[in-house]
């Protein structure tokens, strides 16, 4: 049997999490709850569970505070947070998991599914997230991309463009890099819209500052600073043409 601490600051949602592991995961036991970083300080320094499901924002400071009490952590983490724009960001540019409150039981059970399997994310990758976080209106640093075997961190602005590739994307970096992605262009295109990445066609995601001209010949392309040409859909043309004359004011 597995054991499990939830830290959850609002007493209806931690009862009604604590009901649901109750109910659907025999093999889950809640050996105490937590409404606060303190709380949470003590029952950590007692006994560390096997998962820990942890609420973002606390009465007393974040689960981010938890974490720096206790670096070395074992516990697997099922992060909670509200359905907030800001918040679902954060996490999709860390690669760390979450549930969503209000969440299904389903979504539950898949999140703990995971949870069992899951690397615990490290300390950048963590770091990532509590940025993003802490400054939504900020433009991240950098982004944790999942390959097919790994996980690996790169600087925002060291992004070329993004290709899709079926259901995948292709990310094409400054030094000449290609990290394959098993994630659809529309995600990091939603992701990445208010960070000077434009998605100019169907296959094609642009870093903004890569770009070196709109030529108009050929049915309009995208010359990119390294010598590329990238199509540009016709729905596209008027806002790419608006966007870089703003640029170039």
């Amino acid at each position: 049997m597995l054991t499990a601490v939830i830290v959850e600051d609002m007493p209806d949602a931690l009862q009604l999490l604590k009901s649901d592991l109750e109910a659907n995961h025999p093999d889950l036991k809640i050996i105490n709850t937590a409404q606060s970083v303190v709380e949470a300080a003590k029952t950590l320094r007692n006994e560390q569970p096997d998962i820990l499901f942890l609420d973002i924002m606390l009465g007393d400071g974040t689960g981010f505070d938890i974490l720096e009490i206790f670096p070395d952590l074992k516990s697997k983490i099922i992060f909670v947070t509200a359905s907030d724009e800001f918040a679902i960001r954060a996490f999709r540019f860390a690669a760390i998991d979450y549930v969503l409150k209000p969440y299904s039981s389903q979504e539950l059970s898949e999140a703990i599914s995971r949870a069992k399997e899951q690397i615990q994310p490290n300390r950048e990758r963590l770091s990532i997230l509590k940025d993003t976080l802490t400054s939504p209106e900020q433009k991240p640093d950098k982004i944790s991309l999942h390959t097919l075997d790994k996980i690996i961190i790169v600087n925002l602005d060291d992004i070329i463009r993004c290709e899709s590739d079926s259901n995948n994307t292709i990310f094409y970096l400054k030094d000449g890099q290609k990290v394959f992605v098993t994630k659809t262009l529309k995600y990091f295109a939603d992701m990445l819209k208010n960070y000077q990445f434009l998605r100019v066609h169907q296959s094609h995601l642009v870093n903004l500052q890569c770009i070196s001209a709109f030529i108009k010949s050929d049915g309009g392309y995208l010359l990119l600073k390294n010598g590329e040409n990238i199509p540009v859909s016709v729905r596209k043309k008027t806002e790419i043409i608006e966007i870089l004359d703003q640029m170039h004011r």
